[in-house]
């Protein structure tokens, strides 16, 4: 018999997904709301150690949609968690330098400085992370390795749970937070101090246009889904496992209004630019640019072979670099039969042709 929770808890990281999507339509309250059960943001809680269940998946009764790290940082933790779904996604992935720095492709950062952040008071350094990622693939393309480049560290004492998110009204949109110390690595390479470094997604993208940098790759070009794999792709669906046994159903319900999102995005690929556009803070145009045009906003929640191997490759990085405590077998994390189950329910609602 199903436990109804007095409230789920949800949180989503800030990229085109279905989760967004379905929010920005009410469709996942309403769904929960015919079950009894309502809706809170862990992003808007008042109370930090409910924000901080973003990264640490803390918080009963709860799911997260949203960058790969945390979701994996918290199972290695020990956190009793389920992957759920996966969505792959051509997310920018974009190594930048100084016009006339010599660097023109990712052989030339050999001897070089590159500037990455250090958060030193997050729980999983998860900017950190994929910097070092799209780096380590850069330099692996060319037959480098990361000894061969000088590693400037930009220490950053703020944490993103310190404050509650704004939302802007009549919307899913949060407004930024404020994060001192934040971006020193970008300030580093225009006055000179570094001669390269990563950002990533449409913010990037818009970053780079702005201060006229030059791209030295962008790893969301290549053709291995393995080098692609990153902290943006794929996004990792996680639910804690109490919440699994207890309504085995709210899983369900929630997972078909994310399919249910993920046909009208298929229809309506104008409306998935200018939700996540919103959600993201940027305008539509660098959003599309960002992610491959409208076949790359495709949004497909999946536990396909070749996700699976993407999310273990990044795990496999992630334990390897220290990341995580200890590794992650991301195929015997993952419960298929919620989605499956979605899946059924949406062929049984579907009308007859």
């Amino acid at each position: 018999m199903s436990v109804r929770p007095d409230a789920l808890w949800y949180t989503r990281c800030a990229v085109p997904n279905s989760f967004g999507l379905a929010m920005s339509h009410g469709w996942v309250e309403n769904r929960l709301a015919g079950l009894g059960v309502p809706v809170r943001s862990i992003k808007e809680a008042d109370d930090p150690k409910i924000r901080e269940s973003h990264f640490d998946h803390s918080q009963p009764n709860s799911l997260r949609y949203g960058g790969a790290s945390p979701a994996l940082w918290a199972r290695s933790s020990g956190r009793a968690t389920r992957a759920l779904g996966l969505q792959v996604t051509r997310e920018s992935q974009l190594l930048l330098t100084r016009p006339g720095s010599g660097i023109e492709t990712p052989k030339d950062l050999k001897g070089r400085r590159f500037g990455l952040p250090l958060w030193v008071n997050q729980q999983i350094d998860f900017l950190r992370a994929q910097a070092l990622r799209g780096l380590e693939n850069a330099l692996g393309i060319a037959g480098l390795a990361l000894a061969d480049v000088e590693i400037v560290d930009f220490p950053v004492q703020s944490t993103f749970a310190g404050e509650k998110v704004h939302r802007i009204p009549g919307t899913e949109t949060f407004g930024p937070r404020k994060l001192p110390g934040a971006n020193g690595e970008i300030l580093a390479l225009i006055r000179g101090e570094v001669d390269a470094i990563f950002l990533h997604g449409a913010t990037g993208l818009q970053t780079a246009n702005l201060l006229a940098l030059d791209t030295v790759v962008d790893l969301a070009s290549h053709p291995d889904p393995l080098v692609r794999a990153n902290n943006g792709s794929p996004i990792i669906l996680t639910m804690d496992q109490a919440l699994l046994d207890s309504a085995p159903d709210l899983p369900v319900a929630v997972i078909t209004e994310l399919l249910k999102a993920e046909a009208r995005a298929a229809q309506h690929p104008e409306e998935v630019r200018q939700i996540a556009a919103r959600e993201v803070n940027v305008s539509e145009y660098w959003l599309w640019r960002a992610y491959g045009g409208d076949a790359g906003l495709a949004l497909s929640t999946t536990l396909e072979p070749e996700a699976i191997a993407a999310s273990q490759a990044f795990a496999h990085f992630l334990f390897r670099h220290q990341f995580i405590p200890a590794p992650v077998d991301v195929a015997s994390w993952v419960d298929p039969g919620p989605l499956a189950a979605a899946r059924a329910r949406i062929a049984e609602e579907a009308p007859a042709q």
